[in-house]
């Protein structure tokens, strides 16, 4: 619901850039967006500084460093964006302002003798779950794997981490309590009821295209001119080398002297055991307990005697000693074992009481001589020994990597096999062979690679975790541009004529506007448009329905929630394929004053946001009182630059 509140939400960066800033450090890990460098601290890159508070700046090299990778970052799930669109959208300007936001916080907590503990960045650290192993704790290896990985140091890594909490510890205090009056909340509630019902009429390009081809000169203007609508997106050819537990098969086998020692530190495994199928009865005294043993030494069946007590009988299948002494307790497991098949035994003091057993099945199994486990041993040995192996080779390979070797002399000196794809899409399709596969081996690698840069390192990547990796670095890297006109030109000849075609729809689209807004009726008008149009139709809904979660409406019933009543408005139907009509009927105002929970929901929800606007507020009187310094072209520097450097983007 905030999505009705806060249009910038809604934008197709404002939850990214919510979510990079003020979520926790672990979402920001995982996308990538941790820098290697820090506030105040030496960048990767050289340059005057972006912004300063008091004896902390941020350099412009370090903010351009972030604004490329949030870009990288945004076009992981969207490989279509571009870096000018990136912009459009204020992208580099929200950056900074969260840069220098964070910036100005730390200078006020170093003013106020305000740190963060080593202790609390360690919890966090361990809270990641890049860096814990399959069962949930801090693996060692994998926190140092990830930092290799990722071109970052343990203290950049904390020192982001420290920042992040910071930021949090500042600022969630600053919007606790604020709850907004049920005048303010109410208003907003009945918003999400209100209903609004109107006549859409489609005015399609398709109905207006010319038979009559454009001229070369005309087709060439128009492709030049719309050239980015044709780009193809960034391509890259992938370099891997593979390496498989295979390889290390012959040296994996274990001696016969690890086998033997093997099953002798494990003889207690092989050794001759008995399990027991236990029933048992818990009673809360001792006097009951003896009763009921009674009634069993009488005749009766231990399940027969406890339901004429109100109770029922536990059956434990199956047990073997330890298993029942660690449910039980030893004393239980001990009466257990000692007594015969059918042996009624108690009542033995139990941590929930007194207990009776009877030990109902026993189940005997001889033990198993070296012989005849040999092989199950050698199997878990193989398998334990081809794991270490395949581990030590690919830590040797990327301690190789960290101290500077490339790809090719790590390839060559490992005895690999360099292979390289052809040129892929992000999404691992080929441009001119949409029938194109990636093979299992190649899949994994793709969206690996389409997040290295250029010059990166090369990286493992897991392609069957423990049993099979591959070393990848990106090959030709062919920057996203729009084709010769010959490869496409029917395709360009298709757009133009509907692009035409659309001129043309907005044209008539605007007469049926006027005619309607004088008091025809849409229907009348589309009829006397003198082109077969399709027929209008009845949509509309309520506003909390058609903008539940994260669902957004169709533009033409959105549009519906802008309008004044009976007005009348136009609006594309987008990519050139026509225009709307839409006219606005009827308005069913709502009220929430009988739903208590949605005025609850919207009231929580309307305190968060002005607990954002709270800190905000906070940031931007800090920044003031610490008169901290903005460099008023460090937005425009950065964009000049990145659009050169991402000119494929554009």
């Amino acid at each position: 619901m905030l999505s009705v509140f806060r249009s910038f939400i809604r934008s197709k960066f404002g939850a990214l850039f919510a979510i990079l800033f003020l979520g926790v450090i672990a979402a920001a890990f995982i996308m990538g967006d941790i820098t290697s460098g820090k506030f105040g601290g030496g960048s990767m890159f050289s340059g005057s500084n972006a912004a300063k508070a008091k004896g902390l700046t941020l350099s412009q090299g370090e903010f351009q460093d972030r604004v490329q990778r949030v870009f990288e970052n945004a076009r992981r799930s969207n490989p279509g964006l571009q870096i000018a669109d990136f912009f459009a959208q204020g992208g580099a300007a929200q950056v900074y302002d969260q840069l220098v936001a964070s910036l100005t916080l730390r200078a006020f907590a170093d003013d106020q003798g305000v740190h963060i503990s080593k202790r609390l960045v360690d919890a966090q650290i361990a809270q990641i779950p890049a860096f814990q192993d399959a069962a949930g704790n801090f693996s060692q290896e994998s926190f140092r794997a990830l930092l290799t990985r990722e071109r970052l140091t343990e203290q950049a890594l904390r020192d982001d981490i420290s920042r992040e909490i910071l930021q949090r510890q500042l600022l969630a205090p600053i919007g606790l309590g604020a709850r907004p009056s049920e005048t303010l909340v109410l208003p907003y509630a009945s918003l999400l009821l209100e209903a609004r019902q109107g006549t859409v009429a489609a005015i399609p390009a398709v109905a207006f295209l010319d038979e009559k081809n454009p001229t070369d000169a005309q087709l060439t203007d128009y492709y030049k001119a719309n050239s980015p609508r044709f780009t193809i997106p960034e391509q890259r050819r992938i370099r891997y080398a593979l390496v498989d537990a295979v390889r290390f098969a012959q040296a994996s086998q274990p001696s016969e002297a690890e086998i033997s020692a093997y099953y002798t530190q494990n003889k207690a495994v092989y050794a001759a055991k008995q399990n027991r199928t236990v029933e048992q009865l818990v009673l809360p005294t001792q006097a009951g307990a003896k009763a009921i043993a009674d009634q069993v030494k009488g005749g009766k069946t231990l399940a027969a005697a406890a339901q004429g007590a109100g109770l029922a009988v536990a059956t434990l299948a199956d047990q073997s000693r330890e298993a029942l002494t660690a449910s039980a307790g030893k004393p239980i497991a001990d009466a257990a074992f000692a007594a015969k098949q059918g042996e009624l035994v108690g009542p033995v003091r139990g941590s929930l009481g007194w207990l009776l057993l009877r030990v109902t099945a026993l189940n005997d199994t001889a033990a198993r001589p070296l012989a005849a486990v040999r092989g199950e041993i050698v199997e878990t040995l193989r398998a334990q020994k081809e794991k270490q192996l395949l581990a030590d080779f690919t830590g040797k390979l990327e301690n190789q990597i960290a101290d500077g070797g490339t790809f090719e002399e790590v390839v060559k000196d490992n005895g690999l096999t360099l292979e390289t794809s052809p040129p892929l899409l992000s999404t691992g399709k080929q441009v001119n062979d949409q029938a194109y596969t990636p093979s299992a081996d190649l899949q994994p690698l793709v969206a690996p690679t389409f997040a290295m840069s250029a010059d990166d390192d090369a990286q493992l990547v897991p392609i069957t975790p423990d049993k099979r990796y591959a070393l990848v670095a990106p090959g030709q890297i062919i920057t996203a541009a729009p084709p010769p006109l010959a490869e496409v030109k029917q395709l360009v000849l298709a757009q133009y004529k509907l692009n035409e075609g659309n001129k043309k729809a907005k044209v008539l689209a605007d007469q049926i506007q006027a005619k309607v807004a004088k008091g025809m009726k849409l229907a009348d008008a589309i009829a006397q448009a003198g082109v077969k149009l399709p027929a209008p139709q009845m949509l509309g809904g309520r506003r909390a329905d058609i903008m539940r979660g994260e669902q957004r409406p169709p533009a033409e019933v959105g549009i519906m929630f802008q309008m004044a009543a009976n007005s009348v408005k136009t609006l594309p139907i987008g990519q050139d394929r026509g225009y709307f009509v839409v006219q606005l009927n009827k308005i069913e105002r709502g009220d929430a004053k009988a739903q208590p929970q949605l005025l609850a929901q919207v009231r929580d929800q309307l305190g968060e946001v002005i607990g954002q606007e709270y800190g905000q507020q906070f940031e931007r009187a800090i920044e003031k009182e610490l008169k901290v310094t903005r460099n008023p072209s460090a937005v425009a520097q950065v964009r000049q630059v990145l659009a050169s450097t991402n000119s494929g983007d554009q």
